[in-house]
């Protein structure tokens, strides 16, 4: 029987929504070598003088050890 885990984590990138969740993937990968997918669970940004400086995505990334 295989075990699905879930980690959740939030991502920010200076550019896009899509950098921010793969940053977070990205750092994901180094604890949890094995990922099976990935969920989207919010978007948000940081704003400065009525312009985004910061993108974040706030994801769930499934794996199994």
């Amino acid at each position: 029987m295989t075990v699905v885990k879930v980690a959740e984590l939030v991502g920010s990138s200076k550019n896009s929504w899509q950098e921010a969740a793969q940053a977070a993937v990205s750092e994901a990968q180094r604890s949890y070598p094995n990922i099976t997918g990935v969920e989207v669970l919010n978007m948000t940004a940081e704003v400065q003088d009525g312009s985004i400086v910061e993108y974040k995505a706030d994801v769930q990334v499934a794996y199994v050890e």
